[in-house]
């Protein structure tokens, strides 16, 4: 099969078409035939040699997500049959024409769902639903805070909110992206380039904050956090070390919490996607929830993908098209 192969660590440019031979599935795992898959920025950071695969996993061809069709399946596996559309959260290995996944981690693709736009949905979902939802607990009518609104994992929290009732702030780095950010139903997008998200944002109290950016916007974050706020971290992109005054913390009884998700274990996964086939996945099946795509490239051109992520010159995901 053809793959995109990390052949060296660093730029865009050591990430190559190869052959590599075709997966087998485990008794618990299906086979996709890989149609699309989705670039995230962990991808770009194992390209890099920052963030390698867990032990047993292919360890040089990226891709966390991937929208296909049941080739195989396992002997343990009784849900999924050859044929069946699926999208599926990988933990490495979807920049190819196949891949196998844990048949617990993969959810059905609508009709109504093309498999470009469902590589997009895995990691954005898995991540948002988690992190917002389960330890930020967002509720009905409180407020949300979502950094690079405009990305995948951005525009994917600021539609959740918005479908669950939330008020939803962000910050984005141009006016354009800003506007894109408030159509999507956010009530007002800072451009962190030209204004302090924190004076403009005073006056309100925040509920939850989903933060990738880490230290320096900590104490800011701190201010702006109601009392039972939730700070929620995914990343920490710009530093991750961070001074905290305990007492703000006890006065207000805040919560400080985070995750990765790439190295949970299989039944973490399991029961994330089971709460959000149940929660979520109506609104994909409703098409009240879409991800936003930028633009898709062929596999063999992952590398300007990378390029184009790396830039930042963007608004929502990019994505793979596989041609087997």
């Amino acid at each position: 099969m053809n793959a995109a192969v990390i052949t060296t660590h660093g730029g865009p440019e050591g990430l190559v078409l190869a052959k590599r031979p075709v997966p087998v599935p485990l008794h618990n795992e299906v086979l996709i035939r890989v149609h699309a898959a989705g670039v995230n920025r962990p991808d770009i950071f194992q390209r890099k040699g920052h963030y390698p695969a867990p032990a047993g996993v292919v360890p040089d061809i990226p891709g966390l997500e991937v929208a296909g069709v049941v080739e195989a399946c396992g002997k343990d596996v009784t849900r999924w049959i050859p044929g069946d559309r699926v999208c599926a959260l990988t933990v490495g290995g979807g920049y190819a024409e196949y891949v196998a996944v844990n048949a617990a981690h993969c959810l059905p693709v609508p009709d109504n769902l093309s498999f470009t736009e469902a590589a997009c949905l895995p990691e954005t979902v898995f991540t948002v639903w988690h992190n917002v939802f389960q330890r930020g607990r967002l509720e009905v009518g409180e407020a949300l805070l979502v950094h690079g609104g405009s990305g995948g994992i951005g525009t994917m929290a600021i539609q959740l909110g918005v479908q669950f009732g939330a008020t939803v702030y962000a910050t984005a780095g141009s006016d354009e992206k800003c506007r894109f950010c408030e159509q999507l139903g956010v009530v007002r997008c800072v451009n962190y380039r030209e204004m302090d998200f924190a004076n403009v944002l005073s006056e309100i109290r925040i509920d939850v904050i989903l933060d990738s950016i880490g230290a320096p916007y900590f104490e800011r974050h701190v201010s702006l956090l109601a009392e039972e706020g939730r700070l929620v971290f995914i990343n920490a992109m710009e530093g991750r070390y961070a001074q905290l005054d305990v007492m703000k913390l006890m006065q207000r009884r805040l919560t400080l919490t985070g995750s990765t998700l790439r190295a949970r274990d299989a039944g973490f996964k399991s029961n994330l996607r089971e709460s959000i086939e149940r929660q979520v996945w109506p609104l994909v099946e409703a098409g009240t929830l879409r991800p936003v795509i930028y633009q898709a490239f062929p596999l063999a051109q992952a590398s300007e993908a990378h390029r184009l992520m790396e830039s930042g010159d963007f608004i929502g995901k990019l994505v793979l098209f596989v041609t087997s």
